[in-house]
């Protein structure tokens, strides 16, 4: 059955036509993986095209370097080319498939109507229960949080939704990995799958080289890898903190709240403070970047998702900090509505793309470990 979301075929010839005088050229060979990968094919498919966009991490070293980008009358602009080329994959690759359209509506106020929804959902679930608890201060000693939300309700809903979560992201890694001409379970050799890691782990291509991207603007810096560590390790220590909290609970029995000393706080702290900088950081490189970087239509689900990280860090260390005034029932119904949104629209938005260009880079260490086509090998 044909998918709801096909890429245009424009769009591929577009992309057929800038690959190949990039392949001609061969100037930016070392920039990123993607040129090496380029230079590994005379044709170009459409699986081609989405391994090559989700393989790009829009450093724009290649586009201020390039002898055929505008005012040039080829008009060559590849990382933007790549980042609309990386969008029509997220919409091709979705699944369910008649959810596709969501990645061109999850944008800021989407994310935040959804959370502010969901917040007031809680709320009114409090009150039904008692509206005196949700106004009330209670000690640690009482369970806070639990004493406005059971712990098993909260447990499971949040639990139930983020496996939801995850099962569009595994269909669509999968329909990705066929798609760009792999097939059988090379994704799991353990060398290539290592390296891709080594790469994820300390965002090697965000280093335009190794100056730095140009990114927001042509002059080489280091802030949108860093920026983008404050986010991703802000992230993990935020799971590491709830997944610790959950051996405490389940399997020593050591029910929360927590001291503020104790590691699932101290982790969660960490983490907290990270998913303020990286995301405030890079809200204001998008905001000032150049444009010609800029994908066409990408803009409102990037910062949807980094606003709903934002907030959920935010609400989670005011709760941190005030889990014993009568302010907390309130906190914790909007945390819990920051965080739910988020786990809904994981799979429809920005945070695909840590699925596919980890995939891309899986492939791109299995490639690089054949000889190239035609070729022998060395």
């Amino acid at each position: 059955m044909p998918r709801t979301s096909p890429i245009p075929i424009a769009l591929v010839e577009e992309g057929q036509k800038m690959a190949s005088i990039c392949n001609a050229c061969r100037y930016c060979e070392g920039y990123c993986a993607v040129f090496p990968a380029i230079e590994r094919r005379l044709d170009f498919t459409e699986g081609d095209l989405a391994y090559l966009a989700n393989l790009c991490h829009n450093c724009g070293a290649c586009y201020y370097a390039c002898q055929y980008a505008p005012p040039h009358e080829f008009g060559l602009d590849l990382p933007r080319y790549l980042a609309d080329m990386r969008l029509a994959t997220y919409r091709k690759y979705a699944w369910p498939d008649a959810f596709a359209q969501l990645y061109a509506r999850n944008g800021v106020t989407v994310s935040l109507v959804l959370a502010a929804a969901l917040a007031l959902f809680f709320v009114a679930l409090a009150l039904l229960v008692d509206h005196t608890v949700l106004f009330s201060a209670h000690s640690d000693d009482e369970a806070a949080f639990y004493a406005v939300l059971p712990h098993r309700a909260m447990a499971w809903t949040f639990g139930l939704v983020f496996a939801a979560a995850l099962v569009p992201l595994v269909v669509g890694f999968f329909r990705f990995w066929n798609d760009v001409g792999e097939a059988g379970p090379t994704y799991a050799a353990p060398g290539p799958l290592a390296q891709s890691t080594g790469d994820a782990l300390q965002l090697k291509y965000l280093d335009g080289g190794g100056d730095g991207c140009t990114y927001p603007g042509e002059v080489p810096t280091h802030l949108r890898r860093w920026f983008h560590h404050f986010t991703f390790y802000g992230f993990m220590l935020c799971f590491a903190a709830t997944s610790v909290a959950t051996i405490y609970h389940y399997f020593l029995g050591w029910p929360a709240p927590y001291p503020f000393a104790s590691l699932p706080v101290l982790l969660g702290t960490a983490g907290g403070i990270g998913l303020l900088i990286g995301p405030a950081g890079l809200l204001w490189l998008k905001a000032v970047r150049d444009p010609a970087l800029a994908g066409r239509g990408q803009g409102g689900m990037d910062a949807g998702f980094l606003v709903l990280l934002l907030l959920a860090a935010a609400s989670g260390l005011a709760l941190l900090a005030l889990r014993e005034s009568a302010a907390m029932g309130m906190l914790l119904a909007a945390h819990l509505g920051v965080i739910l949104a988020l786990f809904l629209t994981l799979p429809y938005g920005k945070f695909v793309h840590a699925v596919y260009r980890f995939a891309a880079l899986l492939r791109f260490h299995v490639e690089k470990r054949r000889p190239p086509p035609a070729v022998a090998a060395d």
